[in-house]
């Protein structure tokens, strides 16, 4: 198992439970790329930029990932039971909000495509959006409530998995830095640091770096990192129970356990020279415009912090999960963008691939697995 994100940490546990012994490789930390720098939104949604600038016929594509994400906030509801420790989880429901006639009627058509998919979203006037919401800006006209929708402290949930996992038998290697893959007759060799893990079955959940690892068994991944970044404000008193969308710009908006206003959706950070991410303050600036835009009652707080992180994508948004047809026995765990919603799902999935069972989760899977496409080496 190489990666120890959400992804490797909650594949490993579930692998370890059903009787497998695992070793989980991670170069840095654990939890220490996106699982943990992440806003902690729980999606179930189907996001509302790509649905405005790649079309209906994309959504249509995506479906698949909307019954995988509601399967996964199913397993987020009996984490913390699970792992035995507080990740902060709550389920206030998701508001996706329109501030003009054109945006209500894109989500209203978005809507309709995430039912077919099986989700459950009730559409809101104006006057019931006030009720539901009254923190919003007088400007919104209406938007659409996903009650399965929450949020989590991302800090702790890969280090939890990690502990449940170390609990049930998984040897973990941390901080040895990257990893390399070579192929040994039936099985695979990890090398990190000085030590080389032998393997008859390989699992790949290392995030950005998933791609490059999987290059080393041959296989061309589209895979692509984006800096994007994310704020959060001073504690305030609770007035904000929901996930909140705007339909018009990029904008997420939680409130967590403590008080603080976490703001994002997806604004750009750069990359410095040294190819780290952080802040690039004009769309901070931009970002917190929009927010005060939709929830006026921020506009009083202090912002403590910012800071930016790597997201994990695919031009499609679609996942990648399954068996590496050039490399049989190598398995990739993969979900872009939106991998902290859709990880518990996603890795029992893998688990049982590896296991060579059938999923124990109702998700369509075909267009999740990976393609035949050889890369140049």
């Amino acid at each position: 198992m190489i990666g120890g994100g959400i992804a490797g940490a909650a594949t490993a546990l579930y692998l370890a439970r059903d009787g497998v012994r695992v070793t989980l490789v991670e170069g840095a930390v654990i939890g220490g790329g996106a699982s943990g720098a992440n806003a902690g939104s729980l999606h179930a949604q189907i996001p509302h930029d790509p649905f405005r600038n790649l079309g209906a016929a994309w959504a249509g594509a995506f479906q698949p990932v909307v019954t995988l994400l509601a399967r996964s906030l199913g397993m987020w509801r009996e984490l913390e039971a699970d792992l035995g420790c507080d990740l902060e989880i709550a389920f206030g429901g998701g508001v996706m909000v329109g501030a003009t006639p054109a945006e209500c009627d894109e989500i209203a058509a978005k809507a309709e495509i995430e039912r077919a998919a099986g989700l459950d979203i009730t559409l809101l006037g104006r006057n019931a959006l006030r009720d539901a919401a009254p923190y919003l800006a007088e400007t919104a006209l209406g938007g659409a409530f996903c009650a399965i929708e929450g949020k989590a402290n991302p800090m702790r949930v890969a280090p939890a998995y990690a502990a449940a996992a170390r609990a049930a038998g998984v040897t973990i290697v941390a901080g040895q830095g990257p990893a390399a893959i070579a192929r040994t007759g039936q099985g695979y060799a990890v090398t990190t640091g000085e030590r080389v893990i032998d393997a008859d079955r390989l699992v790949i959940a290392a995030g950005g770096a998933t791609g490059g690892l999987a290059a080393q068994l041959g296989a061309d991944l589209a895979i692509t990192s984006t800096p994007i970044q994310v704020c959060v404000t001073e504690p305030a008193e609770p007035f904000v129970p929901h996930l909140v969308y705007c339909a018009g710009e990029k904008l997420s908006l939680k409130q967590s356990r403590v008080g603080s206003i976490l703001i994002g959706g997806g604004w750009d950070a750069r990359l410095d020279d040294r190819g780290r991410p952080v802040v690039d303050a004009a769309n901070l600036s931009a970002n917190l415009r929009v927010a005060m835009r939709i929830v006026p009652g921020i506009a009083g707080l202090n912002l403590v912090r910012s800071w930016a992180a790597l997201v994990n994508g695919t031009d499609d948004w679609l996942p990648i999960i399954g068996e590496l047809p050039q490399a049989p026995g190598a398995f990739i765990n993969y979900v872009p963008w939106l991998g902290f919603s859709g990880g518990p799902a996603a890795a029992r999935i893998t688990a049982d691939l590896v296991l060579g069972k059938p999923p124990s989760l109702d998700v369509p899977l075909a267009s999740f697995a990976p393609k035949a496409t050889l890369n140049a080496g």
